[in-house]
């Protein structure tokens, strides 16, 4: 058995064997070129479940047939994100050189907690990590690791926090501050990653301290407020957490202002910058991430707005010092491993393992070194305009429409708006009719969006994360929905809700 086997290894290390598997993403490319075929599945997840109720393979088949079931069963029934009709949650449409790079980081299958263990992929992650601080602002002490995720992240930033504020809780536990825990203050409009890592701390939900938006961005009169109630009463403020590019608007909150004050009053400042920060890269964008040196961490993920595979996270610190106070422990049979070399401690500041939670560390650092190398920072960086500048031509388009209204001017990729048809409706009904737009439109297959809840009421929201997708596409979104909306009211519509959809009929 085992001979058998590893001949089928040998044969599946073939040329052509691995051909056939990229052919699969070269057809799935080349088939999402333009917006024929389904963006998404019309099947429930019973009916997709059904198909793969199967024994667990006690045997093996040859590659081509698994290839086959994969183009069968498998990439017809995925979300097309490379479709430019696909406009929905925040997770890119992949760079292909970072794709391709995916099947030599698994081949390599280097684990980067430590530096014997993938010395390459541990020196480009420091380098990576460099760049990154460098566009930040920061200085030679600055450091970071890449993460999972930005949850990952803003977890790691606000334990380093934790560390500076409760000293012991390492040893100790949260305990020693059970009466009086510290508060994290962060915007109504937060990432639920800030109150999910409160919690996993120990510190518990009512820690959380949470700040008025004023155009859905942090009010920074508000901050101050908040962090003055805090000191009247005795509470030590971990952190504050504010925003770049929050996931509902694609907000920028007021770093500089922000920075200025948690500078003031000794605060450590966080910055959830997982899907703005990549704004460091464009010059016409950067702009809005001004203050945000004056921040002690900040988390980035480069498979949001840099276009990386997932995952690809990361956690930028001012001084990298307080990341590896963080993980007080220590792990002689790793990170001591040189200890018989005069350089240990040289070597010792090389293992990401002393500063990140994962031991079993991907190299995704690869695809990202490649990206850049293969395109170039600015070049990344004009495609974050591209994405910027798509999506405020849907705005434009909104604007001269009276069945749409816009929630907000687009500070990104990200815009929610609201479907109102004639304007005859209350706000009731409309929730209730753009909720059910989005799951119809979605099911069609024609288009996918997404749709949360702000200032109370439903509405809809584009995140355009495909550098395929033109005004073109998004005009035909809003027809579409138009189209959706007077399926779904029966004919009762106005004349001007009827007319999207006899201008989508007219082009075929």
């Amino acid at each position: 058995m085992a001979s058998s086997i590893l001949a089928e290894l040998e044969r599946d290390m073939a040329p052509e064997c691995a051909a056939a598997f990229v052919a699969l993403a070269t057809d799935y490319f080349a088939a999402t070129r333009d917006a024929s075929g389904p963006v998404s599945t019309p099947h429930s997840p019973a009916a997709l479940g059904a198909r793969f109720a199967e024994p667990l393979p006690r045997g093996g088949q040859p590659a081509a047939r698994v290839v086959e079931r994969l183009a069968r069963d498998v990439l017809g029934d995925c979300n097309r994100l490379y479709h430019p009709m696909y406009v929905g949650h925040q997770v890119s449409a992949p760079l292909p050189a970072a794709v391709w790079t995916e099947s030599l980081t698994a081949a390599l299958n280097q684990s980067l907690a430590v530096f014997e263990m993938s010395p390459v992929g541990t020196v480009i992650e420091t380098q990576l990590v460099r760049w990154m601080c460098e566009l930040a602002g920061y200085g030679p002490g600055a450091g970071g690791t890449l993460t999972s995720g930005g949850t990952e992240a803003t977890f790691t930033a606000l334990l380093a926090a934790r560390s500076r504020a409760l000293p012991d809780a390492w040893e100790r536990g949260v305990s020693v501050a059970a009466d009086c825990p510290p508060v994290v203050v962060c915007g109504e409009h937060a990432h639920y990653a800030v109150t999910r890592a409160v919690g996993e701390l120990g510190l518990g939900m009512r820690s959380v301290v949470t700040v008025a938006s004023r155009d859905y961005r942090m009010d920074v009169t508000a901050l101050a407020a908040r962090l003055d109630e805090a000191r009247l009463v005795g509470r030590t403020v971990m952190a504050v957490v504010a925003t770049a590019g929050s996931t509902a608007t694609g907000s920028f909150d007021d770093l500089e202002a922000i920075g200025r004050l948690c500078e003031e009053r000794g605060v450590w400042l966080h910055v959830d910058g997982a899907h703005g920060a990549s704004a460091l890269l464009s010059t016409p964008h950067r702009p809005r991430l001004r203050g945000i040196e004056r921040a002690r961490s900040v988390a980035w993920d480069p498979h949001k707005m840099m276009l990386l595979p997932l995952s690809a996270g990361m956690l930028l610190v001012r001084d990298e010092r307080e990341l590896e106070g963080a993980f007080a422990q220590r792990a002689p049979y790793l990170f001591h491993a040189r200890a018989d070399r005069e350089d240990e401690e040289a070597a010792r500041v090389w293992d990401q393992g002393v500063r990140s939670f994962q031991c079993s560390r991907r190299a995704d650092v690869l695809k990202v070194w490649v990206a850049l190398q293969r395109y170039g920072a600015d070049g990344i960086g004009a495609l974050y305009d591209h994405l910027c500048a798509t999506t405020r031509s849907l705005y434009d388009a909104i604007a001269a429409r009276p069945d749409f209204v816009a929630l907000h001017e687009p500070e990104c990729n990200i815009l929610c708006f609201r479907y109102v048809g004639d304007q005859s409706r209350g706000d009731a009904e409309l929730d209730a009719l753009n909720r059910e737009l989005r799951e119809r439109y979605n099911r069609s297959g024609a288009g996918w969006i997404t749709a949360t809840n702000l200032d109370g009421r439903r509405v809809l929201r584009v995140t355009v994360m495909n550098p395929r997708t033109t005004t073109t596409h998004l005009d035909r979104l809003l027809d579409g929905l138009a189209a959706t909306a007077a399926e779904l009211l029966g004919g009762r519509g106005s004349a001007q809700e009827q007319r999207p959809k006899r201008a989508a009929d007219e082009r075929g």
